[in-house]
């Protein structure tokens, strides 16, 4: 069910005095989750089949998971797994999911392992409604540890923090490690975004049973909400899913969370899902200026933030 946000302003708390419209610019997004497995047409037709649920549930702007067209192979560090890149013109996922966009007038970040010419890239294609690739943002933060062996296979992203202006909304979207980062969704609100997608690959620790981060993963994106006022959306796998002699159990979880917070929606640890939720973004804009968090800004005293150990 698609449930509409207002701000305290459209409630009538406050009397400003300013006529303003009452016309609504509402969007309905969409986050999905999905188990994957290691055939990649089962998992796009799986994809698929979420995308079709989620816009026959009103949903204009989908998210799926990270790296969804395979299992999540950093697990370990194979060479063999360099074969599975592709540019973002041949990529199987980005081929079909433009024609699904299109069909259907959605917008559709696709996560894909993107190789251009000799470097590897975790990126995200945008994909409007029209069915064109708006941009490719390529992820900025590459984290580095047991099961999660990203660095072996991709190099930082180059392409910066993106949001692109579509139908629905100016859309910015980062990618899993990204979330963990406040300077992300900061910038990517800074650039006007009006919602933030984060497409996500996270579960147990393969060498440490006893961490369970969801409620730390959680927390996270849901300050970035509320220090931006800015809805996040969030998109994992479940499922387990072995490399080797490595086996990651993804929580799920995925949720949307409204620009005060607050959890509006969340997924359980091991159901396919989706989950839609709608916002009124002119509401939400004004509810942005009137707290003020922007036009209070002090940007010349953040030099720190610029350095890695706080000196300048």
């Amino acid at each position: 069910m698609c449930i509409v946000l207002h701000s305290r302003c459209r409630l009538g708390i406050y009397n400003t005095g300013i006529e303003r419209s009452e016309d609504m610019r509402n969007v309905c997004v969409a986050a999905t989750q999905m188990s994957c497995t290691g055939n990649r047409l089962e998992n796009l037709d799986k994809a698929e089949a979420m995308v079709r649920k989620a816009a026959g549930m009103g949903a204009q702007v989908i998210l799926i998971q990270e790296l969804f067209e395979t299992l999540y192979f950093c697990q370990k560090e194979n060479p063999n797994y360099y074969l599975e890149a592709t540019s973002v013109t041949e990529n199987l996922a980005v081929i079909r999911f433009k024609a699904l966009a299109k069909e259907l007038g959605v917008i559709l970040p696709v996560s894909f392992y993107e190789k251009a010419n000799n470097v590897f890239y975790n990126s995200v294609a945008m994909i409007d409604h029209l069915g064109n690739v708006m941009g490719v943002y390529r992820k900025t933060h590459i984290p580095d540890g047991p099961g999660y062996e990203e660095k072996y296979y991709f190099s930082p992203g180059d392409t910066g923090f993106k949001v692109w202006d579509t139908k629905y909304g100016k859309i910015g979207v980062g990618i899993c490690w990204d979330q963990w980062f406040p300077e992300s969704a900061r910038c990517m609100a800074l650039m006007g975004a009006e919602l933030i997608l984060y497409p996500t690959a996270i579960g147990s620790e393969p060498e440490y049973a006893n961490i369970d981060s969801k409620a730390h993963w959680q927390c996270c994106m849901l300050g970035h909400a509320a220090s931006n006022l800015v809805p996040v959306i969030a998109s994992n796998r479940i499922g387990a899913e072995t490399i080797e002699d490595s086996q990651i159990t993804f929580y799920g979880s995925s949720f949307i969370a409204g620009p005060t917070g607050v959890l509006l929606q969340e997924a359980d640890r091991t159901s396919e899902t989706v989950l839609v939720e709608t916002f009124d973004l002119d509401a939400l804009a004004f509810q942005r200026a009137e707290w003020g968090v922007f036009r209070d800004r002090r940007p010349v005293h953040y030099g720190a933030i610029l350095t890695l150990d706080g000196k300048r």
